[in-house]
């Protein structure tokens, strides 16, 4: 039925939010079922990594493979990756496919990259050292293949925000310098010196790198202490410079950063969910039929499409999300209900099976006992919880002590008995499998917790009777009983809500998270090609005299050598990621990079070791990742924490609620305590009766249904719930014209709808 898989890409496509404009002939149809098959994905997804990851193993290595064995590796990912190019080519329009910016971005790289490993095994076979300079563009392929439309779309608001920061980042500039004009007419010519020696602001390009490292902090006060020794009145200037660089334009850049950006997602936000909108009105048109006077989707099509689009949905699923659409029965879906269908579809709605406990089953007498009963209540009884809560606050205060002391050794067996039999009382209480259901993360939690617990005392008993010396098993056994103090977030509601909170923005985190490995990986490369062998880390016990100036004469004497920075190279893609992280955190990153010491520039690190340029290359990181990525993602992170922690249910939430609650299978969230339901979905359930009261139950054979917790909300869920307000409701969409007027990229919808 070649209506019905147009109707179901549609649907699929409003579903994820896709926006692949794809051809509707029925062989293109299938081409794009198969296109985005979840093993198609899985396996683009593996060589994108695999290529990223090849970087591991080409020199500079953390594990050396040869050559050849790395190059073949990268040209099979290539092949990969322009197969699955040749795919989507096959799907979209030419017109189309041609005037996709990602697609152009991808076959370009992979060109780049086939010309770089030929040029440098030319190279390599005449013992000439060439530069891979094509590493650095691995990433395009994580940015520019369909299934990274989170990180794509960070990127175009990140694009989009450029030109207001940049306003703002010229007049912090221009501030900067007019201080730094100051500061070489106030004291270039008094004759100061640093501490080691060096004349102190003589050169306004040294000054101005000295002031903007200022407004990090990272060299407060020391870079005023000469001028300030002079004359304490010269400490206004730095004061000054402080408050307006620091406080304020780095304020300002906040502000402007989450304005701008908030704008541009916004927008973004906007036309996804009118394409939506668009998509599900197509499928409607090509399902709908006419009754009486108005255009409606036939029940019997209804069920055939949600089985093509959702095939593992369970029959007393689907029979509920058709009441849900169907409320009058009428044997039919209306347009209003039809376009719900992939809002329906994104909630996840969880069917319980309550079940008896085995012992129940097996002892039914001992079970069900007086004694039994009582046990039962009291596991149940708030206080219970207290109790234990009491109890891990006393084991907090042992875990502190001594652990040498015999006492304190025996209490940590006592504890872990506590906590043992508090698993086995709730096991005993709640069905087992309840108990560890498949949402049940913070039962899960609380048990591979115990367990971590009863492996570290027992090593730890076992490594003390043997006297066993490993120092990192040590380490180990300690991390994993000090972790046992993380149930403290399972025994108190409110670090509950705000660790659950978290894991709502996970996804959205994880998004940024993509953005920032993007960066890293290709400064990482770059760092790598321009720095690599420049500093080598020696142990001072060798008694070498490089290990003193890390193996390289030109940091003899240095700050960064007699800090011992020695590690912090780009001799390798793991210590080049480490050292941008350091780069990250801010402080003390000018001692890295810089000339002489923090009153003026540092005699030390890379600039040193190479040449001045190799400062651009830093400070062009700090202002890509500090001043830019990491406002973004602070401007992003709040509000989202703001809507997640304070996330009210959608109004298509409401109506799956309210529906359940008519049908009388509802269960409320809060009635699910301590895992004391099963989530179960039963495929083989013929689904509800079209009788009311008892029929509908026996019918359901034991099902109940209720809401999953708010955990489970996607990115895209997430996103439109922050500008859910500000989204026209349905009935009044604008053309698609106007629609894609709200991105700056307006996509080529011809033949697409």
């Amino acid at each position: 039925d070649q209506d019905l898989l147009l109707a179901a890409a549609y649907v699929s496509d409003a579903q994820y939010n896709r926006n692949v404009p794809f051809e509707t002939s029925p062989q293109a149809i299938r081409l794009y079922h198969f296109y985005n098959h979840w093993t198609m994905r899985a396996a683009t997804y593996f060589f994108i990594w695999v290529d990223l990851a090849l970087a591991l193993f080409e020199e500079p290595a953390v594990f050396p493979l040869p050559f050849l064995v790395t190059s073949i590796a990268e040209v099979l990912c290539l092949t990969a990756f322009f197969g699955r190019l040749v795919h989507f080519a096959k799907v979209t329009p030419q017109k189309v496919f041609w005037k996709d910016t990602k697609n152009i971005c991808v076959m370009v790289t992979i060109v780049l990259t086939l010309i770089d490993l030929v040029i440098y095994a030319s190279l390599e076979a005449v013992n000439i050292r060439g530069v891979r300079w094509s590493r650095a563009l691995r990433p395009v392929f994580l940015i520019n293949f369909p299934e990274s439309r989170q990180i794509r779309r960070a990127f175009r608001s990140i694009r989009n925000t450029l030109p207001d920061i940049l306003y703002v980042f010229l007049l912090f500039l221009f501030s900067m310098m007019i201080f730094s004009l100051m500061a070489l007419k106030l004291f270039g010519d008094r004759g100061l010196r640093t501490v080691e020696g060096s004349p102190y602001f003589t050169n306004v390009l040294d000054i101005a790198f000295e002031l903007y490292v200022l407004v990090t902090t990272a060299n407060s006060p020391d870079v005023m202490m000469p001028a300030y020794e002079l004359n304490w009145w010269y400490s206004l200037y730095f004061i000054t410079y402080i408050i307006i660089n620091t406080y304020l334009f780095m304020s300002v850049f906040l502000a402007v950063v989450y304005n701008n950006y908030r704008k541009h997602l916004k927008n973004e936000i906007h036309t996804l969910a009118y394409l939506k909108r668009h998509k599900m009105t197509e499928a409607f048109n090509i399902l709908k039929v006419k009754v009486g006077t108005a255009f409606v989707v036939k029940e019997a099509r209804w069920r055939q499409l949600v089985k093509v689009v959702a095939p593992d949905i369970s029959s007393s699923h689907l029979e509920l999300l058709l009441r849900i659409s169907d409320e009058g029965q009428t044997g039919h879906v209306d347009k209003m209900n039809f376009l719900r269908l992939t809002d329906l579809l994104n909630i996840r709605v969880v069917a319980i099976n309550i079940k008896r406990h085995p012992l129940e089953t097996w002892m039914p007498r001992v079970y069900q006992s007086s004694t039994s009963l009582l046990v039962q209540k009291m596991v149940q009884h708030r206080i219970f919880v207290w109790v234990y809560d009491v109890i891990i606050l006393i084991n907090t205060i042992f875990i502190a002590l001594d652990e040498k002391d015999s006492l304190i050794s025996y209490a940590e067996w006592l504890f872990l008995s506590l906590y043992i039999i508090e698993i086995l009382l709730k096991l005993y209480t709640y069905e087992p499998r309840a108990y560890f259901g498949r949402n049940q993360f913070w039962n899960w939690f609380d048990t591979l917790i115990i367990i971590a617990a009863l492996l570290a005392t027992v090593a730890n008993t076992t490594i003390q009777a043997r006297k066993y010396n490993s120092q990192q098993i040590l380490d180990i056994v300690l991390i994993l009983r000090i972790l046992r103090l993380l149930r403290v977030i399972v025994s108190i509601q409110r670090f509950r809500v705000i660790v659950t909170t978290l894991i709502n923005i996970g996804p959205t985190m994880l998004t940024f998270g993509g953005l920032v490995l993007v960066v890293y990986y290709a400064f990482a490369i770059i760092g790598m090609e321009a720095f690599h062998g420049k500093v080598h880390f020696l142990d001072p016990g060798s008694g070498s005299p490089d290990a003193l100036v890390c193996g390289n004469p030109a940091l003899k004497d240095s700050a960064f050598a007699r800090g011992r920075y020695c590690k912090n190279n780009f001799n390798d893609l793991a210590s080049s990621l480490i050292l941008l992280t350091e780069l990250t955190v801010v402080n003390q990153w000018h001692n890295i990079l810089s000339e002489e010491r923090v009153f003026a520039l540092l005699a030390d690190g890379f600039a040193l070791v190479t040449h001045q340029a190799a400062k651009l290359y830093f400070i062009g990181f700090h202002v890509v990742v500090v001043i830019l990525i990491v406002n973004i993602f602070i401007a992003f992170i709040l509000e989202a924490f703001f809507v997640a922690y304070s996330l009210e249910k959608s109004e298509v939430e409401t109506a799956i609620e309210k529906k359940i609650q008519e049908l009388g299978v509802g269960v409320q969230e809060e009635e699910v305590q301590d895992g004391g339901l099963i989530d179960h979905m039963d495929t083989k359930d013929s689904g509800f009766s079209a009788d009311d009261g008892d029929n509908r139950k026996k019918a359901l054979k034991g099902l109940y249904f209720r809401i999953a917790s708010k955990k489970y909300k996607t990115v895209d869920t997430l996103l439109q719930q922050m500008f859910e307000s500000e989204i026209a409701p349905e009935g009044k969409d604008p053309s698609l014209e106007e629609i894609l007027n709200f991105s700056p990229k307006k996509p080529n919808y011809d033949n697409s709808a």
